[in-house]
C-alpha cells in the first residue's frame, strides 16, 4: 500500500492548514453500496500495530484489520469536474460502486 505523489502532496497541504502531522489514516468499515467503504482521517501518530508507508514526506497508516482488505492498494488524489477526492486503487476489490468510496471482495 502506498500514497501516490499527488495524494502525498494533498495530505501535506491539508495537514499544514490544520496544523497536524502529514499522516493519512485509511480504514475500512462495513457499509456502502458494495459492502465495505473507505474512511480517511488525519492522524496525530501511527498506532503501535499500524502498517506505515511514506511518500514524499507524507505517511499512510492502516490498522491490521483494514490491511487485509487494502493490501497492495495505491491511494491517489484526483481532481475532475465532479470534484476532488482521494481514490483507492484496490487490487483486492472484486466489485466497486460508481462513487469509488465503497467496494466488495
Amino acid at each position: 500500500m502506498a500514497l501516490s505523489p499527488s495524494a502525498a502532496e494533498r495530505v501535506r497541504l491539508i495537514a499544514q492548514k490544520q496544523g497536524k502531522p502529514a499522516i493519512l489514516r485509511l480504514s475500512v468499515e462495513g457499509g456502502g453500496c458494495s459492502g465495505f467503504q473507505y474512511k480517511f482521517d488525519l492522524a496525530e501518530a501511527p498506532e503501535g500495530d499500524d502498517t506505515v508507508s511514506e511518500t514524499d514526506g507524507a505517511k499512510l497508516v492502516v490498522d491490521p484489520v483494514s490491511l487485509d482488505l487494502v493490501a497492495g492498494s495505491i491511494v491517489d488524489f484526483v481532481e475532475s469536474l465532479g470534484g476532488a477526492a482521494f481514490r483507492v486503487e484496490n487490487p483486492n476489490a472484486a466489485a466497486g460502486c460508481g462513487c469509488g468510496s465503497s467496494f466488495g471482495i
